[in-house]
């Protein structure tokens, strides 16, 4: 039935902006970071073909753990739809199959976590906690934070906010939309493998060389499609939406990532500053502090590009696919 697609992304989005993300020990993408963790120790070997085959092999096993519980799960939503009971019995079973099905594609989003975590930063930047602010940052960049001045915490802690619009929100909702939950869920599976092994460093260069290109891969079109999305949002909150489109199309392609310039760039340029990671990148070309204000601009361009997203991307696909006759396998 198409209304439970459609009806699980609005309340997965509810439930996100509501209450953020349940405790670890209940989160789903952190079992998968678990999981991926506990395989990586033997996928050290002092020949790189070896080490990177079994990068391959850690990722391909995950994936097939997680599409193996996912599609199992999918399998008794169909048993429901095709449930022979009475009318009332039958909205019961749709009703829960809304509510399950929101349940885990919200476990694959992340909207009040990063804004949560953000505003954690900023206000230990707000009592002049530079170390506090630096630490709680390395837990959401791969950049060495140690010696980030005020200027360059806030600059990273928005470009995490900007990289995460993709990541944790417009991503699997893309992946949804054209896959259902599988798709949710094997994505945010490379996301998160990426984030803990996609390193260029001597411990990570070869194991995390397949999830690093994988995740290059799935993010390159949702990271673009993202950043016309946030141009429309940024139209909607009266951001300076035609510098951001230039800025974008300037700078998008500047970071050593080939996806991940694009949504960055773009906030960028909405707000008219500037982004550096020293001896990576400059992105922008504003001159002015990066305040307080400049944060909850984004956070603001954010939560407004989520909501448009599943507007003019995820809902509508969905009912594209289903009228060309796809079954939805949610």
């Amino acid at each position: 039935m198409i209304l439970i697609p459609i009806i699980a992304v609005i309340f997965a989005l509810a439930l996100d902006f509501l209450f953020g993300d349940p405790a670890n020990r209940y989160h789903p993408t952190v079992w998968i970071g678990k999981l991926i963790g506990k395989f990586v120790p033997y996928a050290k070997s002092t020949n790189p073909v070896i080490e990177k085959t079994n990068g391959i092999l850690i990722l391909v096993l995950v994936i097939a753990i997680v599409s193996f519980l996912v599609t199992s799960f999918s399998s008794s939503l169909k048993y429901v739809e095709n449930f022979d009971s009475n009318e009332f019995y039958k909205i019961l079973l749709i009703g829960a199959s809304i509510i399950l099905v929101g349940i885990l594609l919200k476990t694959t989003i992340a909207i009040k976590g990063m804004e949560d975590h953000a505003s954690k930063i900023m206000d230990s930047l707000s009592k002049n906690d530079l170390d506090g602010a630096r630490t709680k940052l390395s837990m959401i960049v791969k950049r060495n934070t140690k010696n980030l001045d005020k200027q360059h915490i806030i600059s990273a802690t928005l470009e995490s906010i900007s990289e995460n619009i993709v990541d944790g929100i417009t991503g699997p909702l893309f992946y949804f939309s054209i896959f259902g939950l599988i798709g949710a869920f094997v994505y945010r599976t490379v996301n998160t493998a990426d984030s803990m092994i996609g390193y260029k460093t001597e411990i990570f260069r070869n194991t995390g060389w397949f999830a690093a290109n994988c995740d290059k891969i799935l993010n390159f079109l949702p990271s673009r499609l993202t950043s016309l999305v946030m141009v429309f949002s940024c139209i909607i909150l009266k951001e300076d939406w035609r510098h951001s489109i230039h800025i974008m199309k300037r700078d998008g392609s500047k970071t050593e990532s080939p996806n991940a310039g694009y949504p960055m760039a773009t906030l960028a340029g909405a707000l008219g500053i500037k982004f550096e990671k020293m001896e990576h990148y400059v992105l922008g070309d504003g001159n002015s502090e990066i305040t307080e204000r400049h944060f909850r601009s984004a956070i603001s361009i954010m939560k407004v590009t989520t909501v448009l997203f599943a507007l003019l991307f995820t809902i509508p696909v969905i009912l594209l696919l289903s009228s060309l006759g796809w079954w939805f396998n949610v």
